[in-house]
């Protein structure tokens, strides 16, 4: 018989998963700090809760999801956005979105807050309160994540009533809304800050010398 001359047969490569392939599944975002180009560098976007939906159809569950975003500049302006999407990058990125069209100024004094208010939001109740240098941020991470974004350093919070992230990020944004400087109330009421020199330290007094003593006769 003839001899039939077969192909040479290449190399097989191993069945499974290819080079830069993963496993697959939804990108699970932690809170954190995230900076964007050109002029909004300076922005940070902190992701405060994510929450999943699922609604049933016919052939199944069918998942929404909505992320709660805040975002600010640490100079004073800050903004909240609730992004709602299929995926939650997508909803993540809605948010932030929101937040930064939404940006508003608040009131501060140097690295914390000019005086103590207390606000509601729903069921939700903050109370703020002015601290000294060096304290730091004394607040639960839904709180902790307004005031930082806004630029304060140094503050003492608690927060009351209900747990409801929304609910607490709004209340927090409505008490950093109602601050106002000493500067502002004075300009308002048409009354001028007068300005007090600082007292001056008291100057020792001369000594008086000896009175000389005449002997006794």
């Amino acid at each position: 018989m003839p001899e039939v001359n077969k192909p040479e047969s290449s190399e097989q490569a191993p069945r499974g998963r290819g080079p830069g392939r993963g496993r697959r599944g939804r990108p699970t975002p932690e809170s954190g700090d995230t900076g964007f180009d050109g002029q909004q560098q300076e922005l940070i976007e902190k992701v405060v809760f994510i929450n999943r939906s699922a609604k049933v159809v016919k052939g199944g569950r069918r998942f929404n999801f909505s992320a709660l975003v805040v975002v600010g500049d640490r100079r004073g302006k800050v903004g909240v956005g609730l992004g709602k999407a299929g995926e939650v990058a997508d909803a993540i990125r809605k948010g932030g979105e929101m937040a930064r069209n939404e940006m508003v100024g608040v009131s501060l004094k140097d690295a914390t807050i000019p005086h103590e208010v207390f606000s509601h939001y729903g069921g939700a109740k903050v109370l703020l309160r002015p601290a000294s240098p060096g304290t730091g941020i004394i607040a639960g991470k839904t709180v902790r994540a307004v005031l930082e974004s806004a630029g304060v350093k140094d503050v003492l919070s608690k927060s009351l009533g209900s747990n409801n992230a929304a609910n607490v990020v709004k209340a927090t944004l409505t008490a950093l809304l109602s601050l106002r400087l000493r500067e502002d109330i004075y300009r308002g009421r048409g009354i001028e800050i007068k300005k007090v020199s600082a007292p001056k330290p008291p100057t020792a007094m001369p000594e008086e010398p000896p009175q000389a003593t005449l002997p006794a006769s």
